[in-house]
């Protein structure tokens, strides 16, 4: 059989090149400006901040006081996951046709999502050390990527994304103080377990000795609309934002190979079973089980069928309760 792209030709379909292509594929990340427009970008931005003083309900994000103040908005969470199974906005922002067109060719033709995280990252907030997504969701065979939208613009005084080049090609390194379903641990003669992943203090998070087998990690400066890949295996980090006023939020999706088994399943009883099921086929096709968009964004799952998409318990949903 032929198995071409399988993307529909659109107006606004955005076809990577291969000079893109080979950027992702020798350095670990891509940056494609201005993937998702203006227009959106605010819809989006408002949306969140709807969210955060209250104004749309989502399960497991208690309400908050009707007197209460910014400060005490932003003291609450500095980020909420999986808000696309109860939002339809953030349903149809994971689903962005634009965003599917990249990583149809980046790891396609057959794309399953897996996660939305919402990023506020006020003054004083944010941050996280250094670490590997594939430590936290795996994929077998590993085939995930990180897609990580720019709602304001991010530098180095706000907390932008630091990466280091070529790390993508470790293997994915385990952590002494978690459990893991991660293939690596004793697969390799000399491969290190590490210490208090994503912790920001270099001299205590171990991954640190990784990063400096490397020339000099690099910031990643984006704007609005731009969108960052990141392949599961690169080393990277951000730092608190360190500005006066700016803000540095984000809408941070994962992906993988539809083809590719997933135990990852988000706070979901069985961790470790097959849960596939609870993710939405969103390019292509798969001999695996999926879920359907609750909210009937377009894409593939509603062409092939599946179920409908499970809601994540309410205590996964708010910020700072899962990894």
């Amino acid at each position: 059989m032929s198995y071409k792209s399988v993307a529909e030709e659109r107006p606004d379909r955005y076809k990577p090149s291969v000079a893109e292509y080979v950027q992702y594929q020798s350095q670990g990340f891509l940056v494609v400006p201005g993937l998702v427009s203006a227009g959106e970008v605010e819809s989006l931005t408002q949306h969140g901040m709807d969210i955060l003083h209250g104004k749309v309900p989502v399960p497991g994000v208690e309400p908050p006081p009707p007197d209460a103040t910014l400060d005490q908005l932003l003291k609450r969470f500095t980020r909420v996951h999986m808000l696309h199974l109860h939002d339809q906005t953030s349903e149809r922002f994971l689903l962005h046709p634009r965003v599917l067109d990249v990583l149809e060719a980046l790891i396609g033709p057959d794309v399953l999502s897996l996660q939305t995280m919402l990023f506020y990252n006020s003054p004083s907030q944010g941050g996280q050390g250094w670490h590997q997504d594939a430590y936290y969701i795996t994929t077998y065979p590993e085939t995930l990527i990180g897609a990580w939208l720019a709602l304001d613009r991010a530098d180095e005084e706000n907390g932008c994304l630091w990466v280091v080049p070529g790390s993508h090609h470790e293997p994915i390194y385990p952590d002494a103080g978690r459990g893991s379903l991660i293939h690596t641990e004793g697969a390799f003669a000399d491969l290190q377990i590490v210490e208090q992943t994503s912790n920001m203090d270099d001299q205590l998070n171990t991954l640190a000795k990784v990063v400096a087998k490397y020339p000099p990690p690099v910031p990643v400066v984006v704007e609005p609309g731009d969108v960052v890949f990141f392949h599961s295996h690169l080393l990277h980090r951000s730092h608190a934002n360190r500005s006066d006023r700016r803000w540095r939020r984000a809408f941070v999706s994962h992906y993988c190979n539809a083809r590719s088994w997933v135990p990852w399943n988000h706070g979901h009883p069985y961790e470790g079973e097959s849960a596939n099921y609870q993710h939405i086929l969103v390019r292509g096709a798969t001999h695996l089980p999926f879920a359907q968009p609750r909210f009937g964004t377009p894409c593939a799952a509603l062409k092939c069928g599946g179920i409908a998409a499970i809601p994540a318990p309410q205590s996964a949903i708010a910020a700072g309760r899962v990894a």
